[in-house]
């Protein structure tokens, strides 16, 4: 029996016995699991993390909970899961310790069996501290689900069946069941496994049913060849999804395990094949954030977040630079997105006062066997990454703990490739400084060219050949000197841009399809993130208060430099990136924000894009000359404002910096412009941008009206100031005020804004480019209602309903 624990917790700060002796007060606040107690705390400048945590302080967390055990628990067995606690949880049971995890992010069980009082209240508490120990927002507290398991002494564990697909033929597929039975009494069991195979129709395909002996404080491995007549096969365009029914005579024990038919393979000749047919990675490096939701891994936002990123036209993610949630995973095999899941930030060598680095001799075995064990069943998951820009790769003794690692994952899954992500600069960091001072001075230069041709240097090749020869994929990050070279050098070697500037994706794209050793591209980022504040922000030359580094000054609060912002909502670079691939045939229109024109770019690293928006809505700059950029698949564009031409440009092409992008000097006036493209002066596509005009209206929309009452679903509200016919108004930006009544509260909210002070627990926030976001999340089964209002507009209403 499995039962989900996310309910009546509360979480309060730690108090020491000697504190409790002292009558020290500390009121616990009701919490609903997922939940990351830091996202409220205060932002301040002088926070030691500065802009790597977005401003946010050190946090000590206590969660408790009490529950009941009734009578007919006596004789279980009860396995608490916690899929993550943020960080080094320590848990007790009736103030008895039960288990601990140095890692945030890592699914782990902790027995509760010898310290439950059956027939009693009982009561849980997790001790969990964060600070200093990430180089981006970590966020505190149970910020993944937690389940209790209660099984008989004869039982199948909480990862105790894998399901793999052995050989696949077109009229049949073979897959192997594997049931780990254990017995926890004190005499000999005798079961009978039942094994129940499921098509992705629902109709039963294979069933079996074999009797097995356990012996008293053993463990029985039982294996079953199940055979799926004509399988529909797993893949990112037909997520089929199989289920295996397995008992072992208790109702308890009943599980279904849902998993996936395909096959991967890889070489430098095909590159990857997933069923034998050739894929190339448009990948997303993602953050775990949930951005207006903090570190919470609730269920429904980690499906949104897919959703969206697949409807933006990738088909791979990267979990940077910790596994990803079970929520995330379910999410991926459902709708067809692959999977890098990464398990380290960090080595030995920390790049934090007090991060993983200290704990990874004692823990990176059960932490890669965590992640295992977590993926295994996910066929979406066709990679594991044993971490990120670790700098000790390049190290006789770092290579040795590579090979160790690998080996390590492949005796637990044969099945999967293994990666590992470079950034070859810290490979030869104790090189670094002396060669820089050869290149230009320039932070773009540094961070472009000059990585690249470190990257492309024969210390890098000599230093990493070791480490990279345990790998079954190459991972580079911000290296694409390497693909044509390392063609050449190692003609064995698969490689995949593991972390790219998101700028370069009109030159890196024609790079992967060029080369069959090179499988994919994954952007840092596809998704925007708290923390890392300001590295793709854009700093002009008259703000005197910008800083000039990567990390940005205070309020500053994400990274923006994902493909999409916090809210969801796909910036310009989003829709480049789809022309890049292909995916997109119609030109796109973006404009340069009017205050800035003319003014000289202080700051913008290769992970930012231009400073535009998809608006031709700008009160206040009538008459005042736009920079205008059209992305297309042509080679030369024309504007037109009401029908009368107002500018003409090339298309950069291929090899530029920003293929596929023009830049067109013209004059701003409300109307519709419209950007036509040409490829050898034959119209190939056009769109248009109209101003907005009337008064300004409020509206609210809902990206589902019907929710499941069961923690794991949220309403995502997008609240909008546009005119009478739906256009957005930009450059109006004003409060906005969202209440909820009824069977629902306020999640979160929030906008796109990189640089505010505005706290996501408020009811009240500025829109950014006309747009804001409320997060509602159910709290009974009923009805709920959802408010918005701002000055000058009538109130935008939307009523949602919570089912069990």
């Amino acid at each position: 029996m499995r039962i989900s624990f996310n309910d009546d917790w509360t979480c309060r700060e730690p108090m020491s016995p000697f504190a409790v002796l002292a009558a020290a007060q500390a009121t616990p606040v009701p919490v609903v699991l997922p939940h990351d107690a830091l996202r409220d705390a205060e932002r301040t400048p002088d926070a030691p993390s500065k802009g790597a945590s977005a401003y946010y302080p050190p946090g000590n967390f206590t969660y408790l909970k009490a529950f009941d055990v009734p009578p007919d628990w006596a004789g279980k067995v009860v396995f608490l899961e916690i899929q993550g606690a943020y960080a080094h949880p320590m848990v007790f049971c009736n103030e008895e310790y039960a288990g601990n995890r140095a890692n945030g992010y890592a699914r782990f069980m902790v027995e509760l069996t010898p310290y439950l009082r059956v027939g009693e209240r009982n009561e849980l508490r997790v001790e969990l501290r964060s600070g200093q120990d990430s180089r981006w927002y970590s966020g505190a507290g149970l910020h993944r689900p937690v389940l209790l398991h209660v099984t008989d002494p004869v039982h199948i564990g909480p990862d105790g069946i894998r399901i793999t697909t052995l050989d696949v033929e077109p009229d049949q597929a073979v897959v192997e069941v594997a049931t780990h039975v254990t017995n926890r009494g004190l005499t000999t069991a005798h079961v009978t496994l039942s094994t129940t195979v499921l098509d992705p129709e629902d109709r039963t395909v294979d069933a079996d049913q074999v009797p097995v002996t356990v012996p008293p404080g053993q463990t029985c491995l039982v294996r079953r060849r199940c055979y799926l007549p004509d399988p529909a096969l797993w893949s990112v365009d037909r997520p089929a999804l199989y289920r295996v029914r397995t008992s072992i005579g208790s109702a308890e024990d009943d599980r279904e395990t849902t998993f996936g038919v395909r096959t991967v393979r890889v070489d430098p000749r095909h590159g990857l094949r997933i069923n034998g047919e050739p894929v190339l990675l448009r990948g997303a490096c993602i953050h775990h954030d949930n951005g207006p939701l903090g570190a919470a891994a609730v269920g429904r936002a980690e499906e949104r977040r897919i959703e969206l990123l697949k409807a933006a036209g990738f088909n791979a993610i990267r979990a940077a630079h910790n596994p990803v949630s079970v929520a995330m995973l379910d999410a991926c095999d459902r709708l067809g997105m692959l999977v890098m899941d990464e398990a380290f930030d960090m080595w030995v060598r920390g790049k934090t006062p007090y991060d993983y680095a200290l704990d990874f001799p004692q823990w990176y075995e059960s932490d890669l066997a965590a992640m295992v064990a977590k993926d295994y069943n996910h066929p979406s998951v066709i990679m594991y990454s044993l971490g990120n820009e670790i700098a000790e790769v390049g190290t006789p003794h770092g290579a040795v703990f590579a090979r160790r690692m690998a080996e390590v994952v492949r005796a637990v899954d044969p099945t999967r490739l293994v990666t590992n992500g470079v950034n070859s600069a810290l490979v030869v960091l104790d090189e670094l400084a002396e060669q820089l001072r050869e290149q230009p001075t320039g932070l773009n230069e540094m961070l472009d060219d000059a990585m690249n041709a470190l990257s492309s240097g024969e210390n890098v090749t000599r230093r990493t050949a070791e480490s990279h020869s345990v790998l079954d994929v190459v991972g580079l990050n911000y290296a694409e000197s390497r693909y044509a070279m390392d063609r050449e050098l190692f003609p064995r070697r698969v490689i995949v841009g593991s972390e790219t500037f998101p700028s370069r994706i009109g030159k890196l794209w024609p790079m992967v399809e060029e080369h069959s050793h090179v499988i994919g591209d994954f952007t840092w980022t596809g998704w925007d993130y708290l923390g890392e504040a300001g590295i793709g922000a854009t700093t002009y030359a008259e703000d005197t208060s910008a800083v000039a580094a990567l990390e940005r000054e205070f309020p500053y609060l994400t990274a923006w430099c994902g493909d999409l912002d916090i809210t969801g909502h796909r910036r310009p670079v989003s829709y480049y990136r789809e022309i890049v691939y292909g995916l997109r045939h119609e030109p796109y229109l973006a404009v340069r924000r009017p205050e800035h024109h003319g003014h000289s770019v202080a700051l913008q690293s290769p992970w930012a894009w231009s400073d535009s928006v998809s608006s031709w809505t700008w009160p206040g700059y009538e008459g005042q000359p736009v920079t205008v950029e059209v992305y297309a698949d042509a080679d030369e564009v024309a504007l037109f404002l009401d029908g009368a031409e107002v500018g003409r440009g090339p298309v950069n092409p291929i090899g530029d910096r920003r293929p596929k992008v023009a830049e067109v000097e013209t004059t701003f006036r409300p109307g519709t412009l419209v950007a036509v493209a040409y490829t050898d002066g034959r119209e190939v596509g056009r769109t248009s941008l109209s101003t907005a005009t009337g008064p300004v209206r409020l509206t609210a929309t809902a990206d589902r009206t019907e929710l499941r009452h069961d923690g794991t679903d949220l309403a995502y509200v997008s609240l909008e100031l546009t005119d009478h016919e739906g256009r957005l108004v930009t450059g109006q930006d004003r409060p906005v005020t969202v209440e909820v009544s009824g069977a629902g509260t306020l999640a979160g909210m929030c906008s796109a804004n990189p640089k505010t002070a505005e706290r996501f627990a408020d009811h009240s926030w500025h829109t950014f480019d006309g747009r804001a976001l409320a997060v509602v999340r159910p709290t009974a089964e009923g009805s709920i209602t959802v408010t918005a209002t701002t000055a000058g507009c009538a109130p935008a209403e939307v009523t949602l309903r919570a089912v069990n």
